[in-house]
Protein backbone atom coordinates (compact mmCIF):
# COMPACT_ATOMS: atom_id res chain seq x y z
CA UNK A 1 0.00 0.00 0.00
CA UNK A 2 1.27 3.68 -0.49
CA UNK A 3 -0.01 7.15 -2.35
CA UNK A 4 -0.65 7.10 -5.69
CA UNK A 5 -1.55 9.48 -8.62
CA UNK A 6 -3.26 8.49 -11.49
CA UNK A 7 -3.24 10.49 -15.11
CA UNK A 8 -6.07 9.52 -17.52
CA UNK A 9 -7.64 6.65 -15.25
CA UNK A 10 -11.57 7.53 -16.09
CA UNK A 11 -11.53 4.45 -17.83
CA UNK A 12 -9.56 1.57 -19.69
CA UNK A 13 -6.42 1.06 -18.12
CA UNK A 14 -6.50 3.51 -15.69
CA UNK A 15 -9.77 2.91 -14.35
CA UNK A 16 -8.66 -0.65 -13.73
CA UNK A 17 -5.43 -0.08 -12.21
CA UNK A 18 -7.47 2.79 -10.11
CA UNK A 19 -9.40 -0.42 -8.47
CA UNK A 20 -6.71 -2.17 -8.49
CA UNK A 21 -4.88 0.05 -6.17
CA UNK A 22 -7.80 0.56 -3.81
CA UNK A 23 -8.60 -2.73 -3.65
CA UNK A 24 -4.87 -3.42 -2.19
CA UNK A 25 -5.44 -0.38 0.31
CA UNK A 26 -3.78 2.32 -1.63
CA UNK A 27 -4.57 5.92 -1.00
CA UNK A 28 -5.55 7.39 -4.93
CA UNK A 29 -5.97 10.89 -6.35
CA UNK A 30 -6.89 10.49 -10.42
CA UNK A 31 -6.94 13.37 -13.04
CA UNK A 32 -8.84 13.00 -16.35
CA UNK A 33 -11.24 14.48 -18.68
CA UNK A 34 -14.59 12.98 -17.32
CA UNK A 35 -16.03 11.83 -14.61
CA UNK A 36 -14.59 8.60 -12.51
CA UNK A 37 -17.52 6.03 -11.52
CA UNK A 38 -15.33 5.07 -8.62
CA UNK A 39 -16.86 6.01 -4.82
CA UNK A 40 -14.03 5.43 -2.67
CA UNK A 41 -12.92 6.96 1.22
CA UNK A 42 -9.61 6.35 -0.20
CA UNK A 43 -10.28 7.90 -3.75
CA UNK A 44 -10.24 12.02 -4.84
CA UNK A 45 -11.04 12.94 -8.42
CA UNK A 46 -10.57 16.10 -10.81
CA UNK A 47 -11.80 16.34 -13.89
CA UNK A 48 -9.11 18.10 -16.31
CA UNK A 49 -7.30 17.30 -19.31
CA UNK A 50 -3.53 17.66 -19.34
CA UNK A 51 -3.60 20.04 -21.90
CA UNK A 52 -5.46 22.39 -19.72
CA UNK A 53 -3.37 25.39 -18.40
CA UNK A 54 -4.28 24.77 -14.86
CA UNK A 55 -3.36 20.85 -15.34
CA UNK A 56 -0.22 21.05 -13.47
CA UNK A 57 -1.98 22.89 -10.29
CA UNK A 58 -4.41 20.81 -10.19
CA UNK A 59 -2.07 17.75 -10.00
CA UNK A 60 0.15 19.92 -7.32
CA UNK A 61 -3.10 19.87 -5.35
CA UNK A 62 -3.96 16.71 -5.89
CA UNK A 63 -0.40 15.27 -4.38
CA UNK A 64 -0.93 17.88 -1.11
CA UNK A 65 -4.41 16.04 -0.95
CA UNK A 66 -3.01 12.44 0.18
CA UNK A 67 0.47 12.98 0.99
CA UNK A 68 3.65 12.34 -0.04
CA UNK A 69 3.40 10.13 -3.43
CA UNK A 70 5.38 7.02 -3.86
CA UNK A 71 3.56 6.01 -7.46
CA UNK A 72 3.09 8.13 -10.20
CA UNK A 73 1.03 6.38 -13.58
CA UNK A 74 0.72 8.09 -16.48
CA UNK A 75 -2.14 6.70 -18.29
CA UNK A 76 -3.70 9.44 -20.62
CA UNK A 77 -3.35 8.76 -24.44
CA UNK A 78 -5.20 9.05 -27.50
CA UNK A 79 -5.06 7.98 -30.66
CA UNK A 80 -6.45 8.97 -34.06
CA UNK A 81 -5.86 7.67 -37.71
CA UNK A 82 -4.63 10.35 -40.15
CA UNK A 83 -6.91 12.69 -42.02
CA UNK A 84 -5.01 14.45 -44.67
CA UNK A 85 -7.84 16.80 -44.82
CA UNK A 86 -7.79 17.31 -41.33
CA UNK A 87 -4.25 17.15 -39.64
CA UNK A 88 -5.17 19.77 -36.71
CA UNK A 89 -6.28 16.25 -35.08
CA UNK A 90 -2.20 15.29 -34.64
CA UNK A 91 -1.24 18.20 -32.42
CA UNK A 92 -3.79 16.47 -29.70
CA UNK A 93 -2.35 13.51 -30.14
CA UNK A 94 1.30 14.48 -29.25
CA UNK A 95 -0.09 16.58 -26.91
CA UNK A 96 -1.83 13.91 -24.68
CA UNK A 97 0.64 11.60 -25.84
CA UNK A 98 3.96 13.45 -25.14
CA UNK A 99 3.48 17.07 -23.99
CA UNK A 100 1.17 15.72 -21.44
CA UNK A 101 3.37 13.27 -20.01
CA UNK A 102 6.63 15.63 -19.84
CA UNK A 103 4.29 18.46 -18.42
CA UNK A 104 3.81 15.14 -15.75
CA UNK A 105 7.33 14.00 -14.97
CA UNK A 106 8.47 18.33 -14.85
CA UNK A 107 6.37 18.21 -11.69
CA UNK A 108 6.71 14.63 -10.20
CA UNK A 109 10.56 14.35 -10.54
CA UNK A 110 11.78 17.04 -8.12
CA UNK A 111 8.95 15.79 -5.83
CA UNK A 112 10.45 12.34 -5.58
CA UNK A 113 14.23 13.59 -5.41
CA UNK A 114 12.65 15.66 -3.04
CA UNK A 115 11.66 12.33 -0.72
CA UNK A 116 14.77 10.11 -2.18
CA UNK A 117 11.98 7.76 -3.61
CA UNK A 118 9.44 7.13 -5.70
CA UNK A 119 8.01 5.26 -8.98
CA UNK A 120 6.71 6.53 -12.49
CA UNK A 121 5.17 4.13 -14.98
CA UNK A 122 4.32 5.44 -18.28
CA UNK A 123 1.53 3.52 -20.33
CA UNK A 124 3.44 2.98 -24.00
CA UNK A 125 3.19 1.01 -26.50
CA UNK A 126 4.25 -1.70 -28.95
CA UNK A 127 3.74 1.08 -31.89
CA UNK A 128 6.69 3.12 -30.52
CA UNK A 129 9.00 0.63 -32.93
CA UNK A 130 6.89 0.78 -35.62
CA UNK A 131 6.12 3.30 -38.92
CA UNK A 132 2.20 3.70 -40.01
CA UNK A 133 0.61 5.66 -42.79
CA UNK A 134 -2.39 4.94 -41.10
CA UNK A 135 -1.83 6.65 -37.44
CA UNK A 136 1.63 7.90 -37.70
CA UNK A 137 0.87 10.53 -35.21
CA UNK A 138 -0.15 7.83 -32.53
CA UNK A 139 3.15 5.40 -33.36
CA UNK A 140 5.63 8.77 -33.51
CA UNK A 141 4.36 10.13 -30.11
CA UNK A 142 5.00 6.82 -28.54
CA UNK A 143 8.31 6.34 -30.09
CA UNK A 144 9.07 9.47 -28.15
CA UNK A 145 7.30 8.48 -24.95
CA UNK A 146 9.51 5.16 -24.45
CA UNK A 147 12.73 7.35 -25.54
CA UNK A 148 12.31 9.94 -22.89
CA UNK A 149 11.27 7.45 -20.32
CA UNK A 150 13.49 5.02 -21.05
CA UNK A 151 16.63 7.67 -21.07
CA UNK A 152 15.07 9.63 -18.04
CA UNK A 153 15.46 6.39 -15.74
CA UNK A 154 19.01 5.80 -16.92
CA UNK A 155 19.45 9.58 -14.88
CA UNK A 156 17.32 8.81 -12.22
CA UNK A 157 17.70 5.41 -11.02
CA UNK A 158 21.09 6.10 -9.10
CA UNK A 159 18.90 8.84 -7.28
CA UNK A 160 16.73 5.88 -5.70
CA UNK A 161 13.99 6.81 -7.92
CA UNK A 162 12.56 4.65 -10.74
CA UNK A 163 10.68 5.04 -14.24
CA UNK A 164 9.20 2.24 -16.11
CA UNK A 165 8.30 2.43 -19.60
CA UNK A 166 5.22 -0.44 -19.43
CA UNK A 167 4.71 -1.05 -23.58
CA UNK A 168 1.15 -2.92 -24.19
CA UNK A 169 0.42 -4.50 -27.53
CA UNK A 170 -3.71 -4.35 -27.68
CA UNK A 171 -5.56 -3.76 -25.18
CA UNK A 172 -9.64 -4.06 -25.53
CA UNK A 173 -9.99 0.03 -24.92
CA UNK A 174 -11.53 2.14 -27.02
CA UNK A 175 -7.95 3.28 -28.21
CA UNK A 176 -7.72 -0.54 -29.84
CA UNK A 177 -9.16 0.97 -33.36
CA UNK A 178 -6.99 -1.09 -35.71
CA UNK A 179 -9.07 -3.99 -37.71
CA UNK A 180 -6.60 -6.46 -36.98
CA UNK A 181 -5.95 -6.44 -33.31
CA UNK A 182 -3.36 -10.25 -32.41
CA UNK A 183 -3.08 -11.08 -28.85
CA UNK A 184 -5.52 -8.38 -27.76
CA UNK A 185 -5.85 -8.41 -23.65
CA UNK A 186 -8.48 -6.93 -21.35
CA UNK A 187 -7.97 -4.22 -19.01
CA UNK A 188 -7.78 -5.99 -15.86
CA UNK A 189 -5.08 -8.55 -17.29
CA UNK A 190 -3.46 -5.16 -18.55
CA UNK A 191 -3.19 -4.09 -14.87
CA UNK A 192 -1.98 -6.90 -13.48
CA UNK A 193 1.07 -6.55 -15.69
CA UNK A 194 1.47 -2.69 -14.11
CA UNK A 195 1.40 -5.03 -10.73
CA UNK A 196 3.93 -6.38 -11.39
CA UNK A 197 6.02 -3.37 -12.73
CA UNK A 198 5.27 -1.75 -9.10
CA UNK A 199 6.55 -4.63 -7.68
CA UNK A 200 10.12 -5.07 -9.93
CA UNK A 201 10.70 -1.74 -11.15
CA UNK A 202 12.01 -2.94 -14.45
CA UNK A 203 13.08 0.38 -16.96
CA UNK A 204 11.03 -1.72 -20.20
CA UNK A 205 8.35 -3.78 -19.34
CA UNK A 206 6.56 -5.19 -22.69
CA UNK A 207 3.18 -6.95 -22.43
CA UNK A 208 2.77 -9.46 -24.31
CA UNK A 209 5.75 -10.45 -24.84
CA UNK A 210 4.52 -13.03 -27.46
CA UNK A 211 4.19 -10.27 -29.69
CA UNK A 212 7.95 -8.31 -29.51
CA UNK A 213 9.18 -11.02 -31.90
CA UNK A 214 6.36 -10.25 -34.60
CA UNK A 215 7.08 -6.26 -34.04
CA UNK A 216 10.45 -6.84 -34.61
CA UNK A 217 9.87 -9.29 -37.59
CA UNK A 218 7.91 -6.62 -38.95
CA UNK A 219 10.33 -3.57 -38.51
CA UNK A 220 12.88 -5.74 -40.42
CA UNK A 221 10.44 -6.41 -43.79
CA UNK A 222 9.89 -3.06 -43.69
CA UNK A 223 13.44 -2.06 -43.74
CA UNK A 224 14.74 -4.45 -46.61
CA UNK A 225 11.72 -3.84 -48.52
CA UNK A 226 12.40 0.08 -48.08
CA UNK A 227 9.05 0.72 -46.80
Amino acid sequence: MGNAVLIGNSDGIGLSATRALLAREWTVAGLSRSVSPIQNKAYTHTVITVQNKDYTERLKESINRIGPIDLCVYCAGIGELLDLSNMEKDLDVFDVNLIGLVKTVVHMVPHFLNQGSGHFIGLSSLADELLSNKAPSYHASKAGFSSYLESLALALKPKGVYVTNLRFGFVNTKMAKGEVKPFMMDVERAAEHLFNCIQKKPIRYTAPRIVVPLVKFRHFIMRITGY
